[in-house]
């Protein structure tokens, strides 16, 4: 072919891509706003409160010592480089977070605009006017390119309104609007890997939850700068906002960009409409499922496979955590200085690291139970829930099927990683038992529940509002890990269900706050199942 018959070639596959462009973003635009105003909230609160909450040095020393005291936070926050600042402050409670939401929210906008559309059918409404190929791609790119930026933009500039630093702020923002386009590189190629909308987005948020688990245990164990500098949130965490103003990791993060986005458009192009390079291995002949459990284990069973597989490999990163405490408290770190003070013992030190160790991976396990019960309410809304009605199947039983895998599930996840962490901490010198490990974990199980079970009353009883299903995640993780930095009191830190998990090597264990959630998951769950009962279905 002609270097001419090649640009003709290439110009008509992004044939109507601007009036396109103007049409998504004028109906699906605004999808994006949600991730823009909680990054947004999240770095701008951290400088509004931080002088009210940390007002003398003394606090802010604390806090420092607190926070270095306890790699369970480093693990999803990074590296505190200096916290005695509320620049500093922000970059270490937003960077990391902030990043994540902005992935998200890329990875979500370009799967929307691209396989979501082929498996709606609406691409091949697109694609019977006058449309270039590659054009839904490129729209969807634009998109989410233009959304991290925005998020970026806006973040910034109300984080300097609410008292931040210029340079800082407008770094920690491009850093946001970096890691959404890197992502959006990795959303387009994992777009055209997936055999599905579904399979891509996990190809995609794998992905991101893989470097992210990875990039906050090469700094929580201080691995070899290689083992940062080889993952690309890594080089968004040594931008050092506040610290060190790095600019120049921001050239990689671009380079990224474009070398994952020029691969995404060769891949798009040679690959066939609804398909990808990743082909589905052909169904059974005849229906295996002969009940509503069989079937709501068929439906969630790559979900289940690709968690346990993610619960193993955490339960082994986090374990290796553990074992590496001993590193934490050593004369010359924050720990170290709070035993030598004789303000709390080892032991106690340990065990409370623990705790909040297993409530993370508690945190997590509740992820998969919330995706089950939003699973339910996806089945409603494309109308695959009706016909089994139509059967024998009553609704309790249907709801009561997919209620116990998103109970059970989780539970089965915590203790895998749970025994892998009890194995290599009790292997390791830090003066732990397998059994305390353990049986620590398996008090974590009812407040996992209970979060569950929040999702549950959300899907039964108010489907329109779904995305209060996360509610309890959200408000756990929020608590949990940020919650005792802000010297909150006991009645706000108690709406986690986690605050309630006892220390199983206390001298005396306190079980009344594990009966005290167990009533709530109860009443949860009630309330969902009167409402699954009650309610239209797709209502």
């Amino acid at each position: 072919m002609s270097p001419a018959a090649t640009a003709r070639a290439e110009g008509g596959s992004l044939t109507g891509t601007l009036p396109l462009l103007r049409t998504s973003l004028r109906h699906d635009g605004r999808k994006f706003a949600p991730w823009v105003a909680i990054a947004t909230v999240l770095s701008a609160s951290s400088v509004l409160v931080y002088p009210w909450v940390f007002h003398t040095q003394q606090a802010r020393q604390g806090l420092a010592a607190a926070v270095g005291a306890n790699p369970a936070l480093g693990l999803i926050f990074g590296p505190a480089f200096d916290v005695t600042t509320a620049d500093g402050f922000n970059a270490w409670r937003a960077l990391a977070l902030g990043g994540f939401l902005a992935a998200l929210g890329a990875i979500s906008t370009v799967m929307r605009a691209t396989r979501g559309q082929e498996d709606s059918g609406q691409a091949e409404l697109l694609a019977s006017g006058v449309l270039g190929r590659s054009s839904r791609l490129l729209t969807g790119v634009a998109m989410a390119l233009t959304g991290s930026l925005a998020l970026g933009l806006v973040s910034a500039l109300l984080t300097v309104a609410c008292g931040g630093g210029w340079g800082p702020s407008m770094l920690l923002g491009a850093t946001f609007t970096a890691t959404g386009w890197m992502f959006t590189g990795v959303a387009a190629i994992a777009a055209q890997l997936g055999s599905d909308a579904h399979t891509a987005s996990s190809i995609a948020v794998a992905t991101l939850g893989t470097l992210f688990v990875l990039r906050g245990f090469a700094y929580a164990v201080e691995a070899p700068a290689w083992a940062v500098w080889a993952n690309p949130l890594g080089w968004m965490t040594e931008t050092r906002p506040a610290t060190g103003d790095h600019w120049w990791p921001l050239l990689l993060a671009g380079a990224l960009t474009l070398v994952a986005l020029v691969a995404a458009f060769i891949l798009q192009a040679r690959r066939d409409f609804g398909q990808g390079a990743i082909k589905p291995a052909p169904g059974p002949s005849r229906g295996r499922a002969r009940t509503a459990w069989g079937l709501t284990l068929r439906l969630n069973r790559g979900l289940l496979i690709a968690w346990t597989i993610a619960f193993a490999l955490l339960g082994i990163v986090f374990g290796y955590l553990a074992a590496s405490i001993t590193d934490v408290l050593g004369p010359d770190s924050p720990a170290g200085q709070i035993l030598a003070a004789g303000a709390t013992g080892q032991s106690h030190l340990i065990s409370a690291f623990l705790l909040t160790l297993l409530s993370l991976l508690g945190i997590i396990a509740a992820v998969p139970g919330v995706q089950t019960m939003l699973k339910v309410r996806s089945e409603e809304m494309e109308d695959r829930v009706e016909p089994v009605m139509a059967t024998a199947v009553t609704r309790s039983r249907y709801y009561v099927g997919n209620v116990l895998l998103a109970l059970g599930a989780p539970t089965i996840y915590l203790l895998i990683a749970g025994t892998l962490v009890a194995a290599l901490a009790s292997g390791s010198d830090i003066g732990v038992t397998f059994s305390d490990v353990l049986l620590q974990a398996l008090a974590t199980v009812p407040a996992v529940w209970t979060v569950v079970a929040v999702s549950a009353a959300v899907i039964g009883a108010r489907p329109a509002v779904s995305l209060a299903a996360w509610i309890g995640v959200v408000a756990s993780f929020g608590l949990t890990l940020l919650g005792p930095t802000f010297g909150l009191d006991d009645w706000v830190l108690g709406i986690s269900p986690f605050w309630h998990v006892p220390e199983v090597t206390a001298t005396a264990v306190d079980l009344t706050g594990l009966l005290w959630i167990t009533l709530f998951t109860t009443g949860f769950l009630l309330i969902g199942f009167a409402g699954f009962r009650r309610r239209d279905l797709a209502r």
